[in-house]
């Protein structure tokens, strides 16, 4: 079937000259004010290099935009309720334990600490819900997709290490407007939303501070051993420092953790003499790759200690594809969410089957072999850069059809959302580049706080637009495959 298509906001392609002049200057705009990322290739801490970014936002039609904006606060407290469900936990799990390492290290963990009674029940949720405009109307009758370059919106995924792109996500916006005022088009900013994700993302950690109640306490950021996305790190640091001068941040590895912490006789993990606060894994570290005992060690510290984490052990399993394709079910939601608000929920998820070795699993294979374009097949992992696409999933589902291993596995349908013409300025790419077909990922941040019986806040807290060619599978800004880029609004 031929692809939907949406129109850019202004008429493509732009004159040779024009084009050529306002790349230049938004590659300065932009490394003045971190829209950057240190090179993988010639990494050095003394230098940063511009992060893809497109021209011009990419349309995204207003009600639908609304919509996710609206039902965040639902998805936040779905995810509390998860989490705090063991039972739910335990049963979805059990399968996915046997077969997938790391996951089955981090329920040990939770497992460990539960046992010894846990120390600070309240837990910080940085969410953000990834969702894509679905193309394909899977209406019988009154065919919307027909009207419409889109039927809905669907969610990739929901992911629980999130707070990446807290500033990335707004100054998108900021260059990008930038740019519609270079070519006279800056009448159009209005229909680019307000984005204070970077603000709103910040104030939960400080509200999670402020709960500690310890006035001397620390926050501390667990950092990757090389940090490539310097600028989104950084900049939530000089956030919070600007809104709170008293708050101390410290950005330490897993390996420095192990090194350099102590739990005292009440719990609190110790950090050159302070209590640490708030224990905050930032995105973009890959809790996928502990190699080191130590590492894994300095995890089960922190949850035994009374500071507030972000995510909690509990919140990050409650994170996995295997949970989210549980929540598909018929029948799951109703146990936490309420009877009226089922509906709206249930009608973003696309398709989503287990793998395990039942009777529903042989059928969710079957169903891959036989049309595999049609399924991405995702392991336990927040993040891109795992996903089989394709003639790849048909590959692996054979490898594995008799393997324990497909377990670790869940299976979706594809999305196939509407293309927009574009522009993706690159670090070394060609100038002019190339208009190209284009397809995004919106993603909504929210903020949660909250023990098992009570929430303290729960609001949505911005937003970020990932873009990527149309004929590519991932789309990762810091991987390289994907552009930083931001909603234009549109009444479709």
């Amino acid at each position: 079937m031929t692809q939907a298509r949406l129109a850019s906001c202004i008429p493509l392609p732009l004159e040779h000259k024009v084009l050529v002049t306002v790349i230049e200057k938004a590659k300065d705009w932009a490394l003045m004010h971190g829209v950057g990322m240190r090179d993988k290739k010639h990494f050095t801490k003394d230098a940063i290099q511009i992060a893809p970014f497109v021209l011009l936002p990419s349309p995204f039609p207003r009600t639908e935009f609304n919509k996710a904006i609206e039902l965040q606060p639902i998805l936040n407290e779905l995810m509390h309720k998860v989490a705090h469900d063991d039972d739910f936990l335990e049963h979805t799990l059990q399968n996915t334990l046997q077969v997938d390492e790391f996951t089955a290290k981090l329920y040990e963990i939770w497992v460990k600490v539960k046992d010894e009674g846990i120390t600070q029940p309240i837990s910080l949720g940085m969410l953000r819900s990834d969702i894509m405009l679905e193309s394909r109307c899977p209406h019988t009758e009154n065919q919307c997709a027909k009207h419409t370059p889109y039927c809905s919106w669907k969610q990739v995924e929901i992911n629980s290490i999130a707070s990446g792109f807290g500033h990335l996500g707004p100054v998108s916006r900021e260059i990008q407007s930038y740019i519609l005022r270079q070519l006279g088009h800056g009448d159009l900013i209005k229909n680019m939303p307000e984005n204070r994700a970077l603000s709103g993302l910040c104030s939960g950690i400080i509200e999670a501070y402020d709960l500690f109640g310890v006035p001397s306490a620390i926050v501390l950021f667990v950092v990757e051993e090389v940090s490539y996305n310097i600028c989104d790190q950084r900049f939530h640091e000089f956030e919070i420092s600007e809104k709170r001068p008293d708050i101390m941040i410290y950005r330490k590895t897993l390996n420095e953790i192990f090194e350099e912490t102590t739990l005292n006789d009440k719990k609190q993990l110790l950090l050159e003499g302070y209590p640490v606060a708030v224990v905050y894994y930032r995105s973009g570290y890959e809790p996928a790759q502990y190699p080191s005992s130590k590492e894994w060690d300095a995890r089960l510290r922190v949850e035994r200690s009374s500071a507030v984490k972000c995510p909690s052990i509990h919140y990050q399993l409650a994170g996995t594809k295997k949970v989210q394709q549980a929540l598909a079910a018929p029948g799951a939601l109703e146990q936490f969410v309420r009877a009226e608000l089922c509906g709206r929920v249930r009608d973003i998820f696309t398709g989503l089957y287990s793998l395990d070795f039942d009777e529903s699993g042989e059928r969710a294979v079957d169903m891959a072999l036989e049309d595999a374009e049609r399924f991405v097949l995702k392991p336990q992992r927040e993040g891109g850069g795992n996903n089989l696409y394709g003639a790849d999933v048909r590959a692996a589902l054979l490898r594995m059809r008799r393997a324990r291993e497909r377990a670790a596995y869940v299976l979706m349908e594809r999305i196939l959302p509407p293309t927009v013409a574009g522009y993706v300025v690159r670090p070394g790419g060609a100038v002019p580049p190339p208009v190209t077909d284009l397809v995004s990922e919106l993603g909504i941040f929210g903020v949660i706080i909250g023990t098992r019986d009570k929430i303290y806040c729960n609001r949505q807290a911005g937003h970020m637009l990932r873009t990527k060619l149309a004929d590519a599978n991932e789309g990762g800004v810091a991987a390289g495959l994907g552009a930083l880029d931001s909603p234009y609004l549109l009444d479709v």
